[in-house]
């Protein structure tokens, strides 16, 4: 399996659990939980992936940084849904202008909010785009539920694996916290997350104590410990950005 292949099985497992939801790309996540299962890549998982609407505008100026022209090679989509060193290289004026083009005309007034965290030391990760652009596009307050815990189950978290219970997993996990003003991590508690379902699965039945990542309530992908450490590493730094590098962060507003 070439390293592009991999990069689209990669975002299948990690859009999977929002496009269940409904979120960002077409109605097709049966499509995308049997390509996943299979590990079948082809075009026409491509077409399918092709068709969404958040992450394009990340994977264009992170394959840019790594010198590819496929969005879909593999550390492009690592670098979006994990995070590694090619966030580091990406350059902000070209990200900036990306967002504009896509985010402003979804964002409406609120672009000043998601273009003042730019500069202040955003990363083209998916941390970014829950917490410095979600608030400011309406997708916590449009009653889909409680908007903390929609920015923590929407996040991409680290755990580490407890037991398996057949399609089921418990897992350890520092889950998100509010105290009023700044958002943090807890510490770490138990939670139960969904790995297969009607006999499809994204990720094999891990072994407990293993690292794994969690979108939503889905768990979607085994973590080594490079992307357990760069996964916390970009989260925290976006947090970081978000408590106390802008004026206006989104998450206030929207938690109060």
């Amino acid at each position: 399996m070439t390293p592009a292949a991999d990069g689209l099985l990669l975002f299948a497992r990690f859009a999977y659990p929002p496009n269940e939801r409904g979120y960002c790309g077409p109605p097709t996540h049966r499509e995308l939980l049997e390509y996943a299962d299979a590990r079948v890549s082809d075009p026409g998982l491509r077409q399918l992936e092709d068709a969404f609407h958040g992450p394009p505008p990340y994977l264009r100026v992170l394959a840019a940084a790594a010198g590819v022209e496929d969005p879909f090679d593999y550390r492009v989509v690592e670098a979006y849904w994990i995070g590694n060193e090619l966030l580091d290289r990406v350059d902000m004026a070209a990200f900036g202008n990306e967002l504009q083009a896509k985010v402003r005309p979804r964002a409406g007034s609120g672009w000043g909010g998601v273009a003042e965290a730019i500069p202040a030391g955003a990363a083209a990760h998916h941390s970014f785009h829950v917490f410095g652009v979600y608030p400011w596009v309406g997708l916590l307050d449009s009653g889909r539920g409680e908007p903390l815990d929609i920015l923590n189950r929407c996040r991409i978290r680290w755990a580490q694996v407890v037991s398996c219970h057949g399609d089921q997993v418990v897992v350890r996990c520092r889950q998100l916290s509010w105290d009023g003003r700044q958002l943090g991590l807890g510490e770490p508690e138990p939670i139960t997350v969904t790995r297969a379902m009607d006999g499809l699965r994204l990720v094999d039945e891990p072994e407990p104590g293993e690292w794994v990542a969690l979108h939503w309530d889905w768990l979607c992908d085994r973590l080594t410990r490079r992307q357990v450490a760069n996964l916390r590493r970009y989260t925290m730094r976006q947090l970081e950005v978000t408590n106390d590098k802008v004026a206006r962060p989104g998450p206030a507003m929207v938690l109060g």
